[in-house]
C-alpha cells in the first residue's frame, strides 16, 4: 500500500482509504499505481483518476483525468483545462451512490477512448 495513505492524519486517512476501496471495488479492471507521488487508478493501462488532498482545506478529492468530457453536476472544473475533481468532506458520510455514478461515467468515457 502506498505510504501516501498512512502519512495522512484522521479523518483524511480513513476517508482516503475508503475512497480507495470504492474505486478499486467498482470494477475488476481498475488497478492502483503511484504517479507524481499520488495514488493513481488505472483502466486499460491509462489513468482514470487520482486521490489527493486540497492544500487549503485539507479535504480529500478524487481527480478525474477526463473530467472535461464528464457532465456529472457534482464535479468541479475550477481552473483546470482537462480534469475535474470530486471534493469529499472527510467528516461527513461519503456520498457513495454519487461516487458510483461518477465512476460509471468515467469508465464509459475511458473505454471509448
Amino acid at each position: 500500500m502506498n505510504t501516501f495513505y498512512l502519512s495522512q492524519s484522521e479523518p483524511q486517512q480513513s476517508c482516503l482509504l475508503t475512497l480507495r476501496e470504492i474505486i478499486l471495488g467498482h470494477s475488476a479492471e481498475v488497478s492502483e499505481t503511484v504517479k507524481y507521488g499520488m495514488p493513481c487508478f488505472v483502466l486499460n493501462k491509462k489513468p482514470l483518476c487520482y486521490l489527493w488532498i486540497d492544500q487549503k482545506s485539507r479535504d480529500p478529492y478524487v481527480l478525474f483525468v477526463d473530467g472535461n468530457k464528464m457532465k456529472h453536476p457534482s464535479l468541479v472544473q475550477g481552473n483546470r483545462a482537462r480534469m475535474k475533481v470530486f471534493p469529499v468532506d472527510p467528516s461527513a458520510d461519503l456520498p457513495i451512490h454519487t461516487l458510483h455514478e461518477i465512476l460509471d461515467e468515467a469508465h464509459s468515457i475511458r473505454r471509448s477512448i
